[in-house]
């Protein structure tokens, strides 16, 4: 049976990568350092994908196991000497944290096993696959580096499910929403993945899912946040921020429309079909959760400074994505580590330099100044 090796087998690895692998024939290794998941993937090999949905439909992933990558390195690497494919879904912070294991998988592989590699790195940021390919690399002599580019193909993705936090209460099975959409960019002919769509260029793909569907998540989390709601879907049934967030995305659609002749009208659909996923009650999506990491979220190439930064480039509108900004600069929910360290840099620096130092921003630009207008505003 054929091989894949998934680093992350959280809800999202579980729910969407894993589950499409499995389905398509492949058998899934999930590599996670939670002990809890690990052994009974080992023990049940099989759990349940439910459907947010009325009928809550489900189905059976089978052909998975699980190895630890804190106690079974050896194990992990033999595994990745027989894979077709190498995925992740564990956040990109943590990309870095697998890279040497990976790295060594990959030089065992090259010595043994000239069957081609696909290394896909299924995060929520633009090129994750290319940053992890560096991480590698820099654990390779050169030697190795040769070979490995040689025989291995890193191929950067686009990933889009809503996932929510769940009380799996010691289950592996996972609630996820019906619709996914995971877009791979090569040129190359690849293995067959049902779900997986493969396009020559990204970039459409990639800006068009993080500026519509991470900014438009963004912005119903910090603004439901400040306004004191539990869930996304509840956020949204909240006339003021409903339309805070059609205009917002509004402004992200002008942009990707100037940026990559996008048929205004199918963006708008593309939009309104956003929006009607936000309200899937079934989620129960906590606006903490889809709020947590606002210093990620705030960088400059992701879900709002970067459209924000390039709408003012290019001449258009960017006032609501600058009221987003501030609103996120404000979410100060104390069980989120990066929300802690944010309001202590804001309390010690100003918002000015937190707008330079995590956004990247000129505190001179007029982008800079708009959103602290609107941070004063959005405070008082």
């Amino acid at each position: 049976m054929k091989q894949v090796v998934h680093f992350g087998a959280g809800n999202i690895g579980r729910g969407f990568i894993g589950a499409l692998f499995s389905q398509s024939g492949y058998h899934v290794t999930f590599v996670d350092i939670a002990d809890q998941i690990i052994d009974q993937l080992n023990e049940e090999k099989q759990y349940k994908v439910k459907l947010a949905t009325d009928e809550q439909e489900t189905m059976t992933i089978q052909n998975v196991s699980g190895l630890n990558n804190l106690k079974q390195e050896n194990e992990v690497v033999e595994a990745i000497k027989e894979a077709s494919f190498l995925t992740t879904a564990i956040g990109p912070n943590i990309l870095p944290r697998i890279a040497p294991l990976i790295a060594k998988g990959l030089a065992a592989r090259v010595e043994e096993n000239n069957e081609k590699l696909y290394v896909i790195a299924c995060e929520n940021q633009i090129s994750a696959t290319d940053l992890l390919k560096g991480y590698i690399l820099e654990n390779l002599d050169e030697e190795t580096k040769k070979k490995v580019l040689a025989n291995v193909a890193f191929l950067n993705s686009a990933v889009d499910r809503i996932v929510p936090i769940q009380n799996n209460q010691g289950s592996l099975d996972v609630l996820v929403e019906p619709y996914h959409e995971w877009v791979v960019e090569t040129t190359e002919e690849i293995p067959h993945v049902d779900g997986m769509k493969v396009v020559p260029e990204l970039a459409p793909f990639i800006e068009r899912k993080l500026f519509t569907v991470n900014t438009g998540h963004a912005v119903i989390a910090y603004f439901g946040y400040l306004a004191n709601k539990e869930t996304i879907d509840q956020t949204l049934a909240d006339e003021d921020i409903y339309k805070q967030v059609k205009v917002t995305l509004g402004e992200t659609g002008a942009y990707l429309i100037n940026q990559y002749k996008l048929d205004p009208e199918d963006h708008q659909k593309y939009i309104d079909k956003i929006i009607s996923r936000f309200r899937n009650a079934h989620l129960n999506d906590g606006v903490t959760r889809v709020g947590r990491s606002p210093i990620r979220k705030l960088g400059p190439e992701d879900r709002l400074v970067r459209p924000a930064s390039q709408a003012q480039k290019a001449g258009l509108s960017y006032t609501n994505l600058a009221k987003a900004i501030a609103a996120a600069l404000l979410f100060d929910y104390k069980e989120d580590e990066e929300a802690v360290k944010l309001q202590a840099m804001i309390k010690e620096h100003g918002v000015p330099y937190v707008l330079q130092e995590v956004c990247g921003l000129d505190e001179s630009s007029e982008l800079a100044k708009e959103i602290v207008g609107h941070y004063e505003a959005l405070k008082g």
